[in-house]
């Protein structure tokens, strides 16, 4: 019989997988008797432009219980920044109610000066009814037209109106809005006697549960939307025909020639001089500098692949529906542990491979390339977001929780891998004899040295994704709901071909001008891209988005530095390999002596 802690790490990986899949409800289809009370959870509170700065529901003086139960959350929940617990408004199925008092409070100077504040930075807050979302605005500005701050009346929504549409024994949609004559006054320092109300419209609908939260997806699918959408599919489809015809064309018309040369020269004489690229086919394949990083670099780039191709898959089997609260923080987290053995086979195979001895040294290398940032920046951030008080900051028993994952699964599969990948007893595959001592390269023109050739192979690429980039962008930072995943993942199959031809067309040239130390050199041109995306980053928050404060800034450029990390990182995987076909095929072609 197997021990509790051999069994451990195998119902932590069952667990995951359950989360993951959504076997785990939550509660979402239950049948309701009339009379019998509907869950209404609220969940937090914040700026309407600030996305990341989020706060509990109650760190706002409404009218609150004398002890707060708080809703039990998954992982991912925890992640995205939800803190559900029990909303002040009862809400049975069926049951209509007309001004119904909440409480009646009396709110101190300091009180209306914190709701003041929050009206005056458009807060709105949010609540799951039946695991429907909603939301509303606390209150609102009067500007009268005057430019002056000082002059602006503010004033708090006090009597909050829910209707909601059921369908025989299932609430099918909840929508919620305020009493615009029902206001109080918040402009001046001063104490003010409160009373808040609500009241509940119940309607019956013929909408079939089931397509209950086709609401939610269905401002995404808009005309408008589409066209929009389907004109960056276009755009990027003409990018990627337009490139490989060219490529396809002068690569093999150039490459043609160059056979027809080389055949010819070896007919000739030997004494004419040397010159192309199939003169250093004796230093092409010499291993790169910093072996053990690039390949470090290279498993997790291919981890960083398979972790964004499985996310995909479940994005396409309807995963992640629109408010399935922190299934795409849950899938993240599970999914990277267990593609970890990943990275670890193919750095030590790969290192191995370029005749590398310190395999331990690599594997720990690899487990931190990409982890080791995304620490510091965890910890930067959760620490902003502690200082805040805002819910975005993790709790100690979810960070145990994650580094609980990281210790049971992620590292014992990347050692696993590893171990696998140096027993592999795989040889590089070499077309062509390393000569001993390396052949000088010559001097190159500027545009042909590494910050140049990255400049021109990350922006076909970033140009084939821009467009799509914004929607991304106003979903991850925003509240614009994305549901259009196989578009999204037509555009990162084309970012893949760009990627690839690019690579592939600056390393023929630097090849042709004897320039052999084309490893890194492709790496960083393939995964050039994330820098680009990066740029546009500066230009999102800057020009098409209204974010502000310390706190959402440095979340925003914080995890999008992470992303683009991420994305350079597999991109960068895709660009080598690309070019490491590309060249063992054309040595391959060739006598080489």
């Amino acid at each position: 019989m197997a021990s509790p802690a051999a069994a451990a790490p195998g119902v932590l990986l069952a667990l995951l997988a359950l989360a993951v899949t959504g076997v785990v409800a939550d509660g979402s289809d239950h049948r309701y008797k009339a009379n019998e009370l509907v869950p209404l959870y609220a969940n937090k509170v914040g700026p309407f432009h600030n996305p990341s700065e989020t706060y509990r529901y109650f760190d706002l003086p409404f009218c609150s219980p004398e002890k707060v139960k708080e809703k039990s959350e998954a992982l991912g929940e925890v992640l995205n920044g939800d803190r559900l617990v029990d909303a002040p408004y009862k809400l049975d199925f069926r049951v209509d109610y007309d001004s119904k008092p909440v409480c009646s409070k009396k709110l101190t100077k300091e009180e209306v000066a914190k709701f003041r504040n929050a009206v005056a930075k458009d807060y709105y807050f949010q609540m799951y009814y039946d695991d429907l979302p909603l939301w509303g605005f606390i209150g609102k500005v009067e500007k009268g037209g005057k430019a002056d701050p000082s002059e602006w009346k503010y004033y708090l929504y006090r009597h909050i109106i829910f209707d909601i549409l059921y369908n025989n024994d299932r609430v099918i949609e909840i929508n919620v809005h305020t009493d615009q004559s029902a206001l109080v006054d918040l402009t001046e320092d001063k104490e003010a006697d409160v009373q808040f109300l609500y009241s509940v419209k119940w309607k019956e609908t013929l909408t079939p549960f089931e397509k209950r939260m086709e609401k939610y997806s269905s401002s995404s699918n808009l005309p408008h939307h589409l066209e929009v959408h389907w004109f960056s599919i276009i755009n990027s489809c003409v990018t990627v025909l337009l490139l490989t015809g060219f490529l396809a064309t002068i690569l093999m018309r150039v490459l043609k020639n160059d056979f027809v040369k080389y055949a010819h020269d070896e007919e000739a004489a030997d004494d004419q001089e040397e010159s192309g690229w199939k003169y250093i086919h004796g230093d092409v394949f010499r291993f790169p500098k910093n072996k053990s990083f690039f390949s470090a670099a290279l498993g997790t780039g291919t981890q960083l692949f398979a972790l964004t191709t499985f996310i995909f898959l479940l994005a396409l089997v309807g995963v992640f529906y629109p408010y399935n609260r922190g299934a795409l923080f849950t899938a993240l987290v599970v999914i990277y542990a267990l593609t970890s053995g990943i990275a670890g086979y193919i750095a030590t195979s790969f290192y191995c491979q370029l005749e590398g001895t310190n395999w331990v040294r690599n594997l720990l290398l690899t487990g931190c390339l990409f982890c080791g940032p995304l620490f510091l920046t965890f910890c930067f951030l959760n620490t902003v977001a502690i200082a805040y008080s805002a819910t975005a900051a993790l709790p100690f028993g979810t960070i145990c929780v994650i580094v609980l994952i990281w210790t049971l699964v992620t590292f014992p599969l990347l050692v696993l891998g590893g171990i696998a990948g140096k027993n592999s007893k795989t040889e590089f595959q070499a077309p062509c004899r390393t000569t001993k001592y390396p052949r000088e390269i010559p001097p190159l023109p500027w545009y042909r040295q590494t910050i140049p050739q990255m400049a021109m192979a990350g922006f076909l690429p970033f140009s084939a994704i821009y467009i799509e980039l914004y929607y991304i962008f106003a979903s991850v930072w925003g509240h614009r709901i994305y549901t259009i995943y196989s578009i999204l993942f037509i555009v990162f199959i084309i970012l893949l071909i760009v990627t690839a031809f690019i690579t592939v067309a600056l390393t023929y040239f630097q090849l042709a001008a004897e320039d052999h130390e084309w490893w890194w050199r492709s790496f960083l041109c393939g995964g050039s891209t994330g820098f680009f995306v990066y740029g546009y980053c500066l230009y999102y928050y800057y020009a098409r988005s209204d974010m502000s404060g310390f706190m959402q800034t440095s979340f925003f450029f914080g995890y999008m530095a992470c992303i683009c990390y991420a994305f350079f990182l597999m991109l960068g995987m895709i660009g080598f390999r690309a070019a490491l076909f590309f060249v063992r095929h054309i040595y391959k072609s060739i006598k080489c002596e």
